[in-house]
C-alpha cells in the first residue's frame, strides 16, 4: 500500500433538476446571439423609419401654407372681326361713280380709287382731287389721275406737306402739289399743258425732267355722285 494520500477525482456537479421545468444544459450558441442582435437592428430601423416618414410629413407644404399660384398669363384674342374696312372704290363701265360731292367738298380735298381700264381690264391706282374755286356739280372742279408714273414704275403722291415739299423736292410751293419720288418731279394741279396730239391736260411739270403729266381721267358729276369715265 502507498503512503501517499488519494487524489480526489475531478467531476463536476450536476444542476439540480426541478420536475416540468427543462433548463439548458449549455449556454446560448452564436446563432442565437445573432438573432438576438438582428431583432434589436430591427426595431432600430423601424424606430428610425417612423421618425423621418413623420418628419418628412411635418415639412412638405401643407394647403394652408402653399402660396397661391403665380396667375397665367393671358392671351388677349381679338373678337371676330365684324365688317371689312371698305378699299378704295373701284370704277367701271358699269359702276363709274368713285366719289360723291360731300366727300369732296373742301378745296384740295382728295380720294383715292382704283380705274379699270375698259380694254385691258388693268385695275390703275388713282386719285381725285378737289381743285379750289368753282362749284362742287362741275366737272372742271376735279382732276383725276392715275398714280403710276408714264412709262415708269414709281407712284406719284399727293403732297399737302408744304415743307415735306420744300425738304424732299427743293421746291417751294405754295398749295398743294403732286411729286413723282423717283425723279422728283412737282406737277401743278392748277397748270395745263399741252401734250403731242394737240391735246390740253391736267398737271403741268413745275420742276423736273419728266416730259408729261399724269394720266389724266374724265370725271363727269351727276347730282352729288361724281364719275370716272374714261383714261386717256
Amino acid at each position: 500500500m502507498s503512503d501517499q494520500p488519494e487524489r480526489p477525482e475531478r467531476f463536476k456537479a450536476e444542476m439540480p433538476q426541478i420536475p416540468g421545468v427543462n433548463l439548458p444544459l449549455r449556454g446560448p450558441g452564436l446563432l442565437d446571439t445573432l438573432r438576438s442582435h438582428l431583432g434589436v437592428v430591427l426595431a432600430v430601423l423601424a424606430v428610425l423609419v417612423v421618425g423621418v416618414s413623420g418628419t418628412v410629413w411635418l415639412m412638405r407644404p401643407h394647403a394652408s401654407d402653399t402660396a397661391p399660384p403665380e396667375p397665367v398669363e393671358q392671351i388677349e384674342v381679338p373678337p371676330p372681326a365684324g365688317e371689312p374696312k371698305p378699299g378704295p372704290p373701284v370704277s367701271t363701265e358699269t359702276h363709274p361713280q368713285i366719289a360723291t360731292t360731300e366727300e369732296l367738298a373742301k378745296p384740295w380735298s382728295s380720294k383715292n380709287f382704283i380705274y379699270r381700264n375698259r380694254l385691258t381690264g388693268e385695275e390703275v391706282p388713282s386719285m381725285i382731287i378737289r381743285l379750289p374755286g368753282g362749284s362742287a356739280d362741275s366737272s372742271s372742279s376735279y382732276w383725276a389721275f392715275a398714280l403710276q408714273v408714264p412709262f415708269g414704275r414709281c407712284q406719284l403722291e399727293y403732297i399737302t406737306d408744304l415743307n415735306y415739299l420744300r425738304s424732299e423736292y427743293e421746291y417751294s410751293g405754295a398749295h398743294p402739289m403732286v411729286g413723282d419720288p423717283c425723279s422728283r418731279t412737282v406737277f401743278d394741279p392748277r397748270r395745263m399743258a399741252n401734250v403731242p396730239g394737240g391735246f390740253w391736260v391736267r398737271g403741268a411739270v413745275a420742276q423736273g425732267s419728266v416730259i408729261r403729266p399724269p394720266f389724266g381721267i374724265e370725271v363727269q358729276v351727276k347730282g352729288n355722285a361724281v364719275l370716272a369715265t374714261r383714261m386717256e
